[in-house]
């Protein structure tokens, strides 16, 4: 008896049925968050605009923003409802608001990157080009959270953290970025991951729904049900499938790497032998592996035995190519140099504004503290700086603020005059002077 009340206990701790708002209520927040028209439109177009400019300067932050204003989970939470209450009419109005979105989408990030000076991928956009099983798992458990986070009274703070955990921007910028510059991988990775996401939240929703036992908007009969399921159980096979393959491809190229990695560290590096310059295409047939040395050089022998001994290591249909002719090397590293070009300009121009920023706080007159000291001997140790006032609100006003030490309280006259002295010295009405006993 003892077990059973305990195991009831459990059951009630963890039933999702606590907590839960109206069914009538969820369905409407639902049905209004699944439209794309004016102002939604807008939103949906300025946030693929900020996630292409965050994948395009490799900047996670500005991505994560993107993501968190991005209104497109609306409709595929409303597909997932529909499933799950055989609401035709909102699957129709939830598949034609995702079609008008994704387009939209799609041209906003292909004209940007189009028109950007910047075409180089950077990881943040690689990223989303191999989706694989752990994508499927991700869109999935973050569908599952943000259903059960709308059907709540207290909607909380789970929905802002979907959005970013099933990253929905990323994906559809990098599908943009892959029709402007003409790549179709590209193109075709990035909209798969996005495609994932999209199913397994709907997916996710539909579980939950049917948990939750929300009533069907029409009464189908016990064969068209079984139709649906036998049709999503498909899909979930169409689109599972093609992820493990990816899988399987990123866990045999990270063994790849790792092979030559030790096979490097004990034939060479191991024995004190300088490698200068290293080059791996995996992209070939057959993969090579490219080596320079700072001293050593190899016979033809030498290179052959080291080419027998890579499928000892797990490194197999690899050639090794050591590189000993120095104008060979040169140009080598004179084309990885060219390569790397884009990626230390973009870097540049994010020193810059970081530099730039920092110059707007930073005061440099060091002349008028040893002025202050001559006019102002009973102020000591004096501090200048600039701040920025009014940062909740739409104005932003720099203020320099003057901080003097006094072992006594000067009379108002004097501060008044040091007060004036510094406006009309630093040629500023902004200005606060603060007195320290």
């Amino acid at each position: 008896m003892r077990a059973i009340k305990l195991l009831n206990q459990l059951i009630r701790f963890i039933d999702l049925k606590t907590g839960e708002e109206y069914h009538v209520k969820v369905m409407e927040y639902v049905k209004s968050n699944t439209s794309f028209r004016g102002s939604n439109l807008w939103i949906l177009a300025c946030a693929i605009v900020v996630a292409s400019i965050g994948l395009n300067v490799n900047s996670t932050a500005v991505i994560i923003g993107a993501m968190l204003i991005s209104p497109l989970m609306g409709p595929i939470v409303g597909a997932g409802f529909a499933l799950g209450t055989f609401d035709f009419d909102l699957l129709k109005k939830s598949g034609k608001n995702l079609l008008i979105a994704t387009v939209v989408s799609l041209l906003v990030a292909a004209i940007y990157f189009y028109i950007s000076p910047f075409k180089e991928a950077q990881s943040e956009l690689l990223a989303r080009t191999s989706p694989n099983i752990y994508d499927v798992l991700i869109a999935f458990f973050g569908g599952l959270v943000g259903v059960i986070a709308i059907t709540r009274v207290e909607k909380g703070n789970p929905i802002p953290g979907v959005a970013i955990a099933t990253a929905l921007m990323p994906p559809l910028c990098t599908a943009g970025y892959g029709i402007a510059i003409g790549n179709l991988s590209y193109f075709l990775g990035a909209f798969y991951l996005y495609t994932i996401n999209c199913f397994f939240i709907c997916i996710a929703t539909f579980f939950i729904i049917k948990y939750l036992k929300y009533k069907p908007a029409h009464v189908l009969n016990i064969r068209y049900e079984k139709q649906i399921r036998i049709g999503i159980t498909a899909l979930i096979f169409v689109m599972i499938i093609p992820s493990f393959y990816l899988a399987y491809d990123l866990l045999q190229a990270k063994k790849y790497k790792t092979n030559v990695e030790l096979f490097l560290n004990r034939e060479f590096i191991d024995k004190g032998l300088t490698i200068i310059y290293k080059k791996t295409d995996t992209k070939s047939n057959p993969k090579k592996i490219e080596l320079a040395f700072l001293s050593k050089k190899f016979t033809k022998e030498e290179s052959i035995q080291l080419n027998s001994r890579l499928p000892e290591a797990g490194i197999k249909n690899t050639e090794l190519i050591i590189i000993q002719d120095v104008r060979d090397l040169k140009s080598e590293i004179l084309n990885e140099i060219n390569e790397n070009d884009h990626k230390l300009s973009i870097k540049e121009l994010e020193i810059q504004k970081l530099q730039k920023e920092l110059a707007s706080f930073k005061f440099e007159n060091v002349n008028i503290v040893k002025e202050m000291n001559i006019l102002f001997p009973e102020f000591t140790n004096v501090s200048i700086g600039k701040h920025i006032l009014n940062q909740n609100t739409d104005s932003l006003n720099t203020m320099t603020v003057v901080i003097v030490h006094s072992n006594k309280r000067e009379v108002k006259t004097t501060t008044d005059k040091m007060q004036l002295w510094l406006e009309e010295k630093l040629n500023t009405k902004h200005l606060e002077l603060i007195q320290v006993h």
